[in-house]
């Protein structure tokens, strides 16, 4: 590429070539083409290696980033590597499992962030499927700055595979923290000490929860990090009190038997997302 490209696109993968076609589809599909598609791929075993060489042939804008070895559960190393990796003012994520469902995704995200330079990340919303691709439920965000701090410490106040925000306040706080289940909250929360949050109240992505994918039930490493992110930010954003004893309940949740926590989890994922959407 003869120069930087606006967006970065940082989507990692391992050994799900099928569903990475779907993502790389809907990129490829962006009606905003000045981007770069970063594919960091942990050492996958099932011909994901050979796909992205032959689309990297195909289209200069993908750059294939091929691991010898798997990082696996340490997603903010990878992304890390990403970060640095990347040329675009922009990033955007996607994860493998997810495809983005709005064609001018990237091109309304960078019309609105090159129009609200205080604005550090905003993000959209999100339609859950199954693996057959059959929608299960949808959701927006909140949408202005004072909302979504006002409730930023309860859930995460953004979708991972909607989000574009800015490299360089990105980088400049750090990246991601050493997380391995909540790594993009910590980042929203220390990048929102330098600019405001945004989600527009529009569909971005389809978004893969099924039994496989590490967001189905909620873990008890994952409840534990969410508590630590919650303390560590607790003097930043409102609401600390309540937003603790709500993840408080989450992490006892996690300590039940799993038939319990299969049971339930429709209940508490509700809960959750209503205290952080529209």
């Amino acid at each position: 590429m003869d120069k930087s490209p606006v967006v970065s696109i940082l989507l990692p993968t391992y050994n799900r070539v099928d569903l990475l076609k779907r993502a790389a589809r809907s990129v490829l599909d962006q009606s905003f083409s000045d981007y770069e598609l970063i594919v960091l791929n942990d050492a996958s075993t099932d011909g994901t290696r050979a796909y992205l060489d032959a689309l990297a042939k195909h289209d200069a804008r993908v750059r294939p980033v091929h691991h010898e070895r798997n990082y696996y559960p340490d997603i903010s190393r990878t992304l890390n590597e990403g970060l640095k990796l990347a040329q675009g003012k922009y990033i955007a994520r996607l994860d493998d499992d997810d495809y983005w469902c709005d064609p001018d995704k990237l091109k309304k995200q960078t019309a609105f962030l090159d129009a609200h330079p205080d604005c550090v990340v905003t993000g959209g919303g999100t339609i859950v499927i199954d693996e057959n691709d059959r929608e299960r439920f949808r959701y927006l965000k909140l949408e202005t700055d004072a909302a979504i701090r006002s409730r930023a410490l309860f859930a995460n106040p953004f979708t991972h595979s909607t989000v574009m925000f800015r490299r360089d306040v990105a980088l400049a706080v750090g990246g991601y923290g050493d997380f391995k289940n909540a790594e993009d909250w910590d980042l929203w929360l220390t990048m929102g000490a330098r600019g405001k949050f945004h989600n527009f109240q529009e569909y971005f992505v389809r978004y893969l929860m099924a039994e496989s994918s590490k967001s189905f039930l909620f873990k008890r490493s994952q409840s534990k990090e969410i508590l630590r992110i919650v303390r560590a930010h607790k003097k930043e954003y409102p609401n600390f009190y309540p937003a603790y004893a709500v993840n408080l309940a989450q992490y006892c949740y996690s300590l039940l038997p799993e038939g319990v926590r299969r049971m339930s989890h429709g209940f508490l994922s509700k809960l959750k997302r209503g205290i952080s959407s529209r």
